[in-house]
């Protein structure tokens, strides 16, 4: 009688696969066996670093913990230990980090990552504090694992344009000290990432809102607007995103990498003023919670050319973003995502 024989299995053969655990959290089955080329180099995962995990890196940063990212590693900084604790009860680690004197110790967990977001404002002052020591950063990193960095930005680097519509291509002509100070951020972090040889990003962000930090908060919170929140809301123009949109940008970004440096205005197609999306978001307010809100917080006091030109009137396009990127807006428009935060609020009341 024949007797069949299991032909002999080389190690290369039984290293190209790995087991890969069930994804309890989001209840669906992953692949048991899984190619460790799939990891990546080096059989480690990908890794995110976020430097400042505030409104938008929060944001991201627990999307990629509770999406298909499941298998790479998350991690940041914070200002405060309270915020660290917050943080550890969702699964994330971070670093206390002060931008007013940095750990630069830190470095030595930044460099081991493959991935890092920049997502601290500059000071006026001094700038980019990661870039007030150049240097030591580029040495840190150039030893390291980073392949991709993206340094989150402002449309505000545009300067005042008179309402005209700007892409990519027209020259940065900031006029505030916040602006300037961003701009040399973004020419610091391009330079970086060229000596470091890795994929670098410029996200120019519009003005960010999303759930807790909206037209509808504001409103609901019945404050006083501040004098600065009044003569903004009386501009002609804003161009803004929704937080869930800049995520999917940056989701989009690490999948296609670039290496010369990439800038995109990520913004949605609606530059609308300040005052209509207040006038609208109080709609939305009156037809669910109807009587809640007796007094409007108008009226809004109105720039002059001078004031006005220095926050800039300007229209900022997003084509770059969506054919480079491939992306579809979830909200193209703030009624659409205002709606969306009406929708999914629980009563405040």
């Amino acid at each position: 009688m024949a007797v069949f024989q299991l032909p002999s299995l080389s190690p290369e053969f039984l290293l190209r696969f790995t087991p890969t655990p069930l994804d309890f959290t989001n209840r669906r089955r992953i692949n048991f066996f899984r190619p460790l080329s799939a990891i990546g180099d080096s059989e480690s995962p990908s890794q995110m670093f976020i430097l400042g995990m505030g409104f938008v890196g929060g944001f991201f940063a627990q999307q990629l913990k509770e999406a298909d990212w499941w298998y790479r590693v998350v991690s940041g900084t914070c200002r405060s230990d309270s915020k660290k604790k917050e943080w550890e009860k969702r699964g994330i680690n971070l670093h206390p980090f002060s931008a007013d004197s940095p750990e630069w110790t830190l470095l030595d967990s930044v460099k081991d990552y493959t991935h890092l977001l920049i997502s601290i404002p500059p000071l006026a002052d001094i700038g980019d504090p990661m870039l007030r020591n150049v240097e030591l950063v580029r040495d840190k990193l150039s030893s390291g694992n980073l392949r991709w960095l993206c340094y989150l930005s402002s449309t505000s680097v545009y300067g005042d344009c008179r309402g005209a519509w700007v892409n990519e291509n027209h020259p940065p002509n900031p006029k505030t000290q916040s602006a300037k100070v961003r701009l040399a951020a973004e020419e610091g972090w391009l330079s970086l990432g060229r000596d470091l040889g890795v994929s670098t990003q410029i996200l120019r962000l519009g003005g960010i809102y999303g759930p807790g930090r909206s037209a509808i908060d504001t409103l609901l919170k019945q404050e006083r607007l501040s004098e600065g929140q009044k003569r903004r809301a009386s501009r002609k123009f804003t161009s803004r995103v929704h937080v869930e949109d800049i995520c999917q940008v940056l989701k989009a970004a690490t999948e296609k990498p670039s290496s010369s440096g990439e800038i995109y205005n990520v913004v949605d197609d609606d530059p609308a003023p300040r005052e209509e999306v207040f006038e609208y978001a109080l709609e939305l307010i009156e037809k669910r919670w109807p009587g809640i809100i007796n007094t409007k917080p108008f009226p809004f006091l109105y720039e002059s050319r001078e004031e006005s030109s220095l926050r800039g009137e300007k229209r900022v396009r997003n084509e770059h973003m969506k054919n480079k990127l491939g992306v579809k807006l979830i909200y193209p428009s703030y009624k659409s995502g205002l709606q969306s935060i009406v929708e999914n609020m629980d009563n405040p009341f």
